[in-house]
């Protein structure tokens, strides 16, 4: 905000009482004002203040820089400069009055071309005004495979690797018992129903741990999509279906609503089931009381979006930072990589993934592909000065 309209509204909102006092608080303001827009101006994440009808009140250097902000701020709308952002959704406010807070990585191509990382926070004591602070991890988002390759993470990889294999061997030997002990049932005179639901039970938890296992793997030593048109319905579904026994056991309700004659899309149908999977352990794990899962479906010209809801305990404003990091878990024996995995999967199919959660009130994780690459307009080549040789 320039500073004479700054003073101005100061001097507007005092009473015409005592000259001295009025020049005192004035210099107060004046100090303290340039305190802080000192400090903000110093820092690198870019800072954007908004209101209630999304108008831009305060940009720091950093957040003018990194969008390209003109000068008169406070006449442009924040969803100028960040585009494709649902802000309906992002200062949706929950029944009891609570604001959510919203995580998202978002690529910008002006001024430069960027990614950022942005979060919107609302604020503590005035709840018609919304912070917004973002991180330019363009740098940190290409060296994160060079990372990946480094000397420590090659040491855990193999030390996983290794444990993996050795955990994997007996329990394909237990599969494969548990099989010949199935059909010795079945062949059985004397059918035992219970026994035959029971040894189901087991074969489908063996199944599941095998699946872990290769997600730790995958994690660590990640491969490359193998890229087909996929129908994401089904592979809901199929996730779905394969996670039926330990959804009803822990009393989750599940909700889908799906759009009509939704497209596919281009994907690797076992990563993303995986990454189907472990959104929605996470959100089994958020509500360890019973609880609904809401998964929907939409679409337009150029996206389709899915949308896990939950109605759990919700994601903390310090936590919700970290929960794409590896290693990085709140949960009592979590192993910090179910996030991390999805978080490499959905970008590595081009697509966009957004958290938003309420303390207590539940989170949404919306993931949304691309339906067709937008077209690029070639110019026509110039024409040729060159004269041609008889």
């Amino acid at each position: 905000m320039p500073q004479g309209k700054y003073f101005d509204r100061i001097i507007d909102r005092l009473s015409p009482q005592d000259k001295s006092n009025v020049q005192a608080y004035v210099l107060r303001q004046v100090k303290e004002k340039g305190f802080f827009q000192t400090v903000f101006n110093t820092i690198q994440e870019g800072i954007i203040i908004v209101d209630r009808n999304l108008m831009i009140r305060y940009a720091n250097r950093a957040a003018i820089a990194m969008l390209g902000i003109p000068e008169n701020i406070e006449e442009q709308k924040i969803g100028r400069f960040l585009k494709d952002v649902d802000w309906t959704s992002v200062q949706k406010t929950d029944h009891d009055g609570i604001e959510r807070i919203s995580r998202q990585e978002i690529e910008v191509l002006y001024p430069t071309r960027r990614i950022l990382l942005f979060y919107v926070l609302p604020h503590e004591k005035d709840k018609d005004t919304s912070i917004i602070i973002m991180h330019d991890v363009t740098e940190a988002r290409a060296s994160t495979m060079k990372k990946m390759e480094s000397e420590k993470t090659q040491m855990i990889s193999l030390l996983a690797a290794g444990v993996a294999h050795e955990i994997g061997n007996p329990l394909n030997s237990l599969n494969i018992h548990l099989q010949l002990l199935g059909r010795k049932l079945k062949r059985s005179r004397k059918k035992d129903d219970e026994a035959i639901e029971l040894l189901s039970v087991a074969e489908k938890e063996v199944k599941r741990l095998d699946m872990i296992i290769s997600q730790f793997l995958q994690a660590l030593r990640p491969a490359m999509p193998v890229m087909a048109r996929v129908d994401l319905k089904q592979l809901i579904v199929e996730t779905l279906n394969f996670m039926r026994h330990e959804i009803e056991s822990r009393n989750i309700n599940v909700e889908c609503s799906w759009a009509d004659a939704c497209p596919g899309v281009q994907g690797d149908a076992d990563q993303l089931k995986q990454a189907f999977y472990n959104i929605i352990k996470n959100a089994i794990q958020a509500m360890p009381d019973g609880g609904t899962i809401h998964i929907s479906c939409t679409y337009d010209e150029e996206k389709i979006e899915i949308s896990f809801a939950d109605s759990g305990k919700g994601i903390s404003a310090e936590d919700i930072a970290g929960i794409f990091e590896p290693y990085f878990t709140t949960k009592r024996g979590g192993t910090g990589l179910g996030l991390m995995v999805v978080e490499r999967i959905i970008r590595e199919h081009g697509a966009e993934l957004s958290v938003d959660s309420s303390t207590d009130k539940g989170t949404v994780f919306k993931i949304r592909f691309p339906i067709a690459a937008k077209r690029i307009r070639m110019l026509p080549a110039a024409p040729s000065t060159e004269k041609i040789k008889n």
